[in-house]
Formats: C-alpha cells, structure tokens, sequence
C-alpha cells in the first residue's frame, strides 16, 4: 500500500502541548450539577485497582470481561447519565502510571460521548487525550496485551468523534462567542490531516502490511493467534496498525473519497476469515464501508456479493449478541445494508447472487419499493432518495468553518452532494432498463429491428448499446475491467447476439429449508404423542 502523505498538520504530533492543554483545562466541565467529578465510589476503585492490575499481568481474559462487562454494569448502575470520575480522582489508585490514566480518560470520554451530550471543550481534549495515547503507542514503549475489541473501539470511537466534531463544527447559526473562540483557538483539533496521520502512522508503525504478506508466505502467524502476541510481546501496535486500515476506509468514505478508501483495506483479504471479523463491530463496519465504497464506484456485483454474505451472517448470529452493548447498533447496520442490497439489485439485477435466506428477508421489508424502482418515474426516484439517505454515512465537510458573518450551517453539503451524483447515476440507468427488457427476449437480433421497437434511429441505438457497455462495467481496484452485467452482448454485422449468464442452481438452500421443516414437524408429532 502506498505511504500517503496527508499534508503536514501542525501540531498533529506534539504531545508537550496536548499535554499542557490537558493539565490546564482540570476536570471536563459537568452536564449534572450533582456531579462530583472527585467522588470515586467503592466499586469505581475496584474496578481500576483489578483492571490496572489485569493489564500489568496481561490477563487478557480478564481484561476483556471487566472491559466488555464490567464497566457496562457500573454505567448503568451509577452512571447512566453522569460523567465517570475524573482521571485525577482515579490516578493514586494505579500508582499514577500514565498510559493507563490516558486509557482510562479514552473510556471515559468514549462514556460522555455515548450518555451524554459532550462540550466543545470536552471535544478538544478527548482529541489531545487520542493525540497522548498514540503518541506512546508509536513512538514509546508499550508493553501490554488489550483484547481486540477495546483496539477495535478505540480506532471506531477515534473516527466517530472525529465525525462528530465536523458534524457539529459545521452547524454555526448558532454557536454562542464564547464557543467561536474556542474553535479559532484550538483549530487544529480533529483536523482532517491530523486524523488520517495518525491513522496512517498506525499502519506503517506496526508493519502490518509487511505482517500480513509475510503471513501468506506461511512466515507470520498472525490471523492464526487473532492478532495477540503469545510470545511475552504486545498485541497494541499491530493490531491498532489493522483496525486502522478500517478506520482509514471509514475516513475516506466519509469524505467522498472511496478509491482511496478501498486502496486502503486492499492488504486485508475480505473473502476470507480475518482479525476483523473476531469482533462483531469490526467485521460489520468493514463490510459495510467496503460495500456502499463498491456501491458508489459501480462495482455493483462487488456489493452485492459481500452485502450478501454479511447479512446472512448476521441472520444466523444475531441472536447471540442480544446482551451486547452493540446490539443495537447491529440491528441498525443490518437494516441500512438490506437498504444497500435493495438499491444494488436494483440497479443491477443479479438475484443469483443472493442467498434465499437473504433474499426472503429483502423481498419481505423491500419487495414492494423495488418492483416500483425499476419503473424509473418520480416515484421511483423518491425511493432511491429516502433508501440512500437512510442507508448512507454520515458525510462530513474537514474544511474549517468561515467565521465571517452571517454565520451558516454547512453540515448538509456533503451528503447534499453525495445523493446529487447518486440519483444522477441513477437517471442514467433509466435508459438501461429498456434495452435490458429487449436483450433478454432475444438471443439476437439486428440493429434496424430492434431500433424500431425502441422508436429511435440506429446511430442513437448504438449510443444507447455503448451506454449500456460502459455502465454494466467498471474498474477495479486492481485497475482491470469487471462486468456487472445480468445480460450482455457483441454485434457482429448489424447484427446484435445476446449472451446471457446462466445463473447456478442451489439445491443446499432449499434442503435445509425443508429439514427443519421435517424437524419442526416431528417435535409437533412428538409432543402429541406425550400429551
């Protein structure tokens, strides 16, 4: 993968002034004014003295119950809608040590962000707080075992407040003075530059490009062991290097940038099993991102094929999650995928590549609106609209804010533009559908005939067969030409010869279909009989 060079940020690498911005900014201001950021309950302190003691043993099972479980409890027991104690409340109790007060505040605001509605100011120091901790992950010693899934929200939560921010930067009708200044003065924070650096250093650090090929040539064990060190080594570098290829996908679709998003997951092979997919969140985010980036580049088959595969994934594991703080999010991601789905087959009619579990579940929740998508009126177009607009990122504008009056709101431009050159593509897929009608009728026929049927002249025929060509195609990442054609064909003499694919029969489906059907009956006779 290329080294990019995302234009030097200032600021983006000096940790004496985080540092400094964080000593002098004291305890994150309350949204409760009951709170005491000083008060550190019994079970708080026990919760830090074990987990600080855990990470010194790198006991990674224990880590992740008291990360995955623990802290959720004590949230909902204690802190439902109050900050956790401050990070000085907490330090005297882990002997001070730096990299765990900085993880701690990691968590800490990931809670403020997750309860309540965080401050400006609360905003810029979680940005100097990530600026600390990967300052010591690159460029200091660390020497710790994390579970995967608290790297993987790390890299998530680093990415979503950085969107966040832009989100809420961009809103300045009505921003008070005192925020205005804040944001002039602190205008480096969550700087788009400073985000994919620290993104990118991650990656090139760990060598996790260098990892994964080395693993190929069977001279890494990395997917092997998930991504954990059983050498006395630390996971926390390589594995945050590989989340951040994710991240930085995440980033670049964000941005409208989805070659480049793409170009940097390309070290991770998605069609197999990977550290990605040991977490939940992880695997889902990726799919999605690689999928709706697939989407927008016209590699419909792509996203059809991966769509596909994740939700039926879902479908089967779904229901062990349930107690997942995740949950929810899972279902939301399922549901603007199947939306996904909806809108690739529409453009793209390739239902032999969907599973019927998945197929059934699509038919029932978007059945009706796609038989009207492909009519390609209003109405049609109206559906495109609300399925892209629920189903799609939340596109951000990184450039800084002009503090010129009259202040305005920018936050929508971004997607503005998206859904413009979305339902732009669409239109010109509305001359597609009537050629593909006649195509599929046919195993050939001549240019005068069929020009006649479609009440146009031959030249605008050939326009329209050309058209056809260059939008059932596209480029892929590897910079060859892959086909996303249902139908295609050559002409050969005025003469037009349809080829089309012959979709494979799957006959596994429908036998596990009626085996648990067999097996549901049975139990029902069985239960007849006790009665």
């Amino acid at each position: 993968m290329a080294a990019y060079d995302y234009e030097d940020a200032p600021g983006t690498y000096d940790e004496t002034s985080a540092t400094q911005r964080q000593a002098s900014s004291g305890a994150p201001p309350s949204q409760d004014l009951g709170y005491d950021p000083n008060f550190v309950p019994d079970s708080v302190k026990s919760f830090v003295v074990h987990l600080y003691r855990h990470i010194r043993e790198k006991n990674v099972y224990e880590i992740h119950q008291m990360y995955e479980t623990s802290f959720q409890t004590l949230s909902d027991r204690l802190f439902k809608d109050t900050p956790w104690p401050s990070v000085d409340a907490v330090a005297h109790y882990i002997d001070n040590d730096h990299v765990f007060c900085l993880l701690y505040r990691e968590m800490w605001f990931r809670h403020l962000y997750a309860r309540l509605s965080p401050t400006l100011k609360q905003r810029i120091d979680s940005w100097d707080n990530y600026c600390s901790l990967f300052q010591v992950v690159l460029h200091g010693v660390v020497n710790m075992q994390l579970p995967n899934q608290w790297l993987w929200d790390m890299v998530d939560e680093f990415v979503y407040q950085f969107q966040s921010f832009c989100q809420y930067r961009a809103k300045m009708k009505n921003k008070t003075e005192q925020e205005i200044a804040l944001l002039r003065q602190f205008d480096q924070a969550w700087n788009v530059y400073g985000v994919l650096n620290f993104l990118q250093a991650l990656v090139e650090k760990s060598m996790i490009i260098q990892i994964l090929e080395h693993e190929k040539e069977g001279l890494e064990q990395f997917t092997a062991t998930d991504g954990y060190d059983y050498n006395g080594g630390s996971n926390v570098l390589k594995v945050l290097g590989y989340f951040s290829m994710v991240g930085l996908l995440r980033v670049h679709c964000l941005l409208g940038d989805y070659h480049t998003g793409l170009k940097c997951l390309q070290p991770i092979d998605i069609t197999q099993q990977g550290v990605y997919t040991t977490v939940i969140g992880s695997h889902i985010t990726t799919i999605y991102h690689y999928g709706f980036a697939n989407l927008m580049l016209r590699r419909y088959v792509e996203a059809i094929r991966e769509f596909n595969k994740i939700l039926l994934y879902i479908y089967k594991t779904k229901q062990y999650h349930q107690k997942s703080p995740q949950y929810e999010q899972i279902l939301k991601k399922n549901e603007q995928m199947y939306a996904l789905l909806a809108i690739s087959l529409s453009l793209c009619p390739q239902v032999k590549l969907v599973e019927e579990t998945v197929n059934s579940q699509l038919r029932e929740k978007y059945g009706e609106k796609m038989i009207r998508m492909q009519r390609y009126d209003d109405e049609a177009f109206a559906i495109y609209d609300e399925l892209f607009s629920y189903a799609c990122p939340k596109f951000i504008t990184p450039s800084p804010p002009s503090f010129e009056e009259p202040l305005v709101n920018y936050n929508q431009d971004a997607y503005r533009l998206q859904l413009k050159l979305f339902l732009y593509e669409v239109k010109q897929q509305q001359l597609l559908s009537g050629i593909r009608t006649f195509l599929k009728v046919y195993s050939s026929i001549s240019l005068a005939k069929l020009a006649s049927y479609m009440e146009v002249d031959e030249s605008k025929l050939r326009t329209i067969l050309l058209t056809y060509k260059h939008k059932t195609h596209a480029v892929d990442t590897d910079g060859k030409i892959i086909s996303n054609a249902d139908v295609d064909f050559y002409i050969d003499d005025d003469l037009i010869y349809v080829v089309e694919s012959k979709p494979a029969k799957r006959y596994g489906d429908y036998f596990l279909r009626q085996i648990v059907k067999l097996e549901g009956v049975i139990n029902d006779m069985d239960r007849v009989k006790l009665d």
